[in-house]
Order: C-alpha cells, then structure tokens, then sequence
C-alpha cells in the first residue's frame, strides 16, 4: 500500500513530543509522504501551546522541504455534550481540525452518554477526524458514531500509537478491530493516524495496519492512499 500522508502529528510545540515543525517536514518528505498533517495539542492538555499559538499559524509556510503541510489542532472533547476547548473562533483558522477524548480533561458519563457527545462532535461542521476513538478512554458504542461518521464525512481515525503495548490501553485493539468491521460494513472510510511524538515515527502505522489486514479492509477505504481522495472527502481546499 501506497502512503502519501499523515495528518495526526505533534512537535514540541505540544509540550511532551520531541521534535521541531523542521524536523518533522524533512523526516516526513524523506519517507516520501506528498502531505504532513500537524496538529498540536490544545489547552487541555499540561504543557501544551497557549491558543495564540495557532492564531499566529498564518506566519508558517503550508510547504517545506517539497511537501505540503497542513496545521491544526488536536482538539479535545470535554464531556458527553460534545463540548471542545477551542472556540470557534480558533477553529475557523486551523488548516485542520481533530477531535479527541482524552482522560486528563474528560467528564466521562456512561456509554450512551459517551456516545451521544461522541456523535455531536461526528457531527460539528468544523470536525475533520475523530482521533483514536477506540483507544478505550471512553465507553463508547461504536455503530452509531459510525453512522454518523458517514452521514457528515468525518474520517474516524485507527491510531497507531494507542495500539502499541507500551501504551497498556487493553481494550485498543478489539474497539479498533470492531470500528473497521462496522466501516467495512457500512462502506465508510477511515484514516491511519500515526499520532508521531517524534520525526522518526511520521507515517509508522505497524500496528494499524496488522488490523487492517486482519479486517480485510479495503485499501479505496483507506485515506492515507491518496491526497486528492483525502482533500476530496473532507472537502479541504474545496
């Protein structure tokens, strides 16, 4: 399989990853990517930038190295009513806009809740991807956000990272393994999420894939492929 891009990304800029928004272009063009999503972490994180952090992203040339970029953010959910921590001021300007549970700043509520704030996120017009869904933080039910996902043209991301062992998230990879059966199903796309904390892991989806492969999943269903297919879905530079 072909990979010409990885949108889910995160420099030092997001206060735990390692690397430069320079290093990771380069290492992203030496491994032949077309387009590099990055998308630092937003204020509920410790450490993270502060929001005028991506009210200047406008400074930053959208090519380097010979790729193209896009910036944005990692958003995170807050609680069951889908609520985000970047108004939409801050969303309006990003490049691209990922959505996001994570359990330093969630107000968790019971799987249907769960699920319901899951699928007013699906649903916000401003919302390119939900990332790693399946990691386990939240309850969710899966089918629903699905449905959603392809009503609204939001990508549902399989996250590399979350799938590692080291990372110790124990319900990952069945929640993965059922989020690409109920895509393949329903005809819905998703993306490989690399979720790089440093260069040397752009475009690393090991693990992803082996779920992939497992699923017989198709490859056309499969957003990582091509960037026109990609920019097309999403409706990016439309």
């Amino acid at each position: 399989m072909k990979i010409e891009l990885d949108v889910h990304t995160h420099t030092v800029a997001s206060g735990h990853a390692f690397s430069s928004m320079q290093e990771m272009a380069q290492a992203a063009a030496g491994k032949g990517l077309k387009l590099l999503g990055i998308t630092e972490h937003s204020p509920g994180i410790p450490g993270t930038c502060d929001p005028i952090y991506f009210r200047n992203l406008h400074v930053v040339p959208r090519q380097m190295y010979g790729i193209e970029l896009l910036l944005g953010a990692e958003i995170n959910i807050l609680d069951s009513e889908g609520n985000l921590d970047l108004d939409e001021f801050y969303l309006k300007i990003l490049d691209l806009r990922i959505a996001g549970i994570h359990s330093l700043c969630y107000k968790w509520g019971t799987p249907e809740e769960n699920t319901h704030g899951m699928v007013q996120v699906v649903s916000n017009p401003y919302i390119h991807i939900i990332s790693h869904p399946g990691d386990g933080t939240a309850k969710l039910n899966f089918e629903p956000i699905v449905l959603a996902a392809k009503e609204h043209h939001t990508l549902l991301e399989i996250n590399n990272s979350s799938l590692k062992p080291c990372r110790g998230k124990v319900d990952a990879r069945s929640n993965n393994l059922e989020i690409l059966k109920l895509c393949r199903r329903y005809d819905v796309p998703v993306i490989l999420g690399s979720d790089a904390h440093i260069s040397f892991d752009i475009a690393t989806y090991d693990y992803a894939l082996e779920l992939v492969n497992e699923t017989e999943f198709p490859e056309e269903l499969i957003m990582n492929t091509s960037v026109s297919k990609f920019k097309k879905y999403l409706g990016i530079g439309v």
